[in-house]
């Protein structure tokens, strides 16, 4: 079984450097649609069982945009535990002007998830974000039996998710570094169907769709 992961497209505060987090959310960039319809293009002929995606618009957008160019019927179901991580009373705030107060937890965040304190702006705890991410990945699995499954979620969400499913410990998954907008990712499934999962990373934050 093959498992697809794409952030989602661009919106209005990534371009302007603010938080979004859990409860924020802003439009996508016009461009983004076409990056969108662009990777939807490429997973066309890919015969997905399923899509499952983020409820926050900027990821249900996303999903619905890339549905629109499979070649076959493929079913959205929304989940709550794709969220993006919860960054309390940082969302909606400039990135550089929380930098000024959080620096060192911010910078803990996007490098060293094992330093890093929620408790400092009543943000969302990074084990409890892949808790729930990875349990509803494994949980989608589980229910679909097989594959390919596509997954549309958001940057800290996926980028924690894909490489604990892929292994690696909480004090390690960001040394390959985040998932820009609308890049593709893949674990492969190993042999067996359990909870216990073994998945093998086979592709990280490709953007070729995206250079035509």
């Amino acid at each position: 079984m093959e498992l697809y992961f794409t952030r989602h497209g661009q919106t209005e505060w990534n371009q302007a450097l603010r938080f979004q987090g859990r409860e924020g959310d802003s439009p996508l960039l016009p461009k983004s649609h076409l990056e969108i319809k662009a990777l939807g293009q490429r997973l066309a002929e890919i015969p997905f069982v399923h899509i499952y995606s983020s409820p926050q618009k900027r990821a249900k957008d996303t999903a619905l945009g890339i549905q629109k160019e499979l070649k076959t019927a493929v079913p959205i179901t929304y989940l709550e535990e794709l969220r993006e991580i919860g960054m309390g009373e940082l969302e909606g705030a400039y990135i550089l002007e929380a930098k000024k107060n959080h620096l060192e937890n911010l910078e803990a965040l996007r490098y060293h998830p094992d330093l890093y304190d929620h408790r400092a702006f009543g943000g969302e705890d990074y084990q409890e974000m892949l808790d729930r991410s990875t349990g509803a990945v494994l949980k989608a699995v589980a229910e679909q039996g097989e594959g390919p499954i596509l997954f549309v979620s958001h940057g800290a969400t996926l980028t924690g998710c894909i490489q604990t499913l892929a292994g690696q410990p909480l004090a390690k998954v960001r040394q390959m570094g985040g998932l820009g907008n609308n890049t593709l990712s893949i674990l492969k499934a190993k042999p067996g169907t359990t909870q216990s999962q073994e998945f093998e990373l086979t592709l990280w934050d490709d953007s070729s769709h995206l250079l035509n």
